[in-house]
């Protein structure tokens, strides 16, 4: 029995998405069309693959099980069509990155104009995540994330800028009201602006100097999740709600302004870059190569904050 390829990819993008709005903003699709080619593939296997309801789509035991042989085998139908790239002037195709926000806000302003005018025929799609994730299992090519959260069977390359830092700071208002602290400890008794990853966890805040690292687990009026929110807690640390604790990058501005200033500043930890990870054990699909090599020449421009 033979089925349309496209039935199938349309299986596996609802199936991934968990929802078939959620899949066709992911494969400039349309709901209505990916609804159609799963009703059409489940009548021509005789068999349910999606339990769909009003809050959900969860695949069923058989469509899981699909799922789980779909997935490697229309990558390798995709690496096989990838192959005639190399027979091409200009490499096309489609490259699909997850990352966290800080990475698609700092990181990737950077680079990603320069490359899309090098290779306009590859179309980028970026996907925010903040924790580890299995890039194939997820329908990416490659994901973004620092060296804490690599694993060792991944292969990974340094992308963006290779220090940075993270600041603390807050509003000359607040400071007046509440006094600048002298110690990392002193955050303890101030209104902290805290962030939280999708998991639910919120990061502890660390601190260094001359080799002592102090981690600390502050609160405060306002705790963020993930995504564009996080500018809401700029936001109201430069109203003057509390101390904010976040990439310095990303604070830059708003100290440059004046609206922000700088708490504790000495005590700011440096760490390691991100980097761009991708398995070793495929072929690597052509769009992900011109993106390797690209960043591998330094082709990037200044980060903006």
């Amino acid at each position: 029995m033979r089925h349309d390829l496209e039935d199938l990819n349309a299986f596996v993008a609802v199936a991934n998405a968990r929802g078939f709005r959620e899949a066709a903003r992911a494969n400039n699709s349309s709901a209505s069309a990916l609804s159609e080619a799963v009703r059409r593939l489940e009548a021509q296997l005789g068999v349910r693959l999606l339990n769909r309801t009003t809050r959900s789509v969860v695949p069923t035991e058989a469509g899981e099980r699909l799922l789980a042989r779909l997935g490697p085998a229309l990558r390798e139908v995709d690496a096989a069509l990838d192959v005639v790239n190399g027979f091409r002037d200009r490499v096309a195709g489609t490259l699909r990155l997850n990352v966290p926000v800080s990475v698609a806000r700092l990181v990737l302003p950077a680079i990603l104009p320069a490359f899309q005018a090098a290779y306009p025929e590859i179309r980028v799609e970026v996907m925010g995540e903040d924790s580890f994730v299995d890039v194939l299992a997820a329908g990416c090519d490659a994901g973004i994330r620092y060296d804490e959260r690599l694993e060792q069977d991944m292969i990974a390359v340094p992308i963006g800028p290779r220090r940075q830092r993270f600041a603390t700071a807050a509003s000359p208002a607040y400071l007046r009201a509440r006094g600048q602290p002298g110690h990392p400890r002193d955050l303890m008794g101030h209104s902290c602006v805290r962030g939280r990853f999708s998991s639910g966890s919120m990061p502890l805040w660390e601190f260094e100097r001359d080799g002592e690292v102090i981690r600390l687990d502050p609160s405060g009026p306002l705790v963020v999740g993930p995504g564009g929110i996080m500018e809401l807690a700029i936001d109201a640390a430069v109203s003057g709600i509390g101390v904010i604790h976040l990439f310095e990058q990303w604070l830059r501005p708003h100290l440059e302004s004046g609206a922000l200033e700088p708490v504790l500043e000495p005590w700011w930890q440096t760490f390691s870059g991100p980097f761009l990870y991708y398995p070793g054990r495929r072929l690597v699909p052509a769009p992900l190569r011109a993106f390797l090599d690209f960043i591998r020449a330094g082709r990037q421009t200044s980060p903006r904050p």
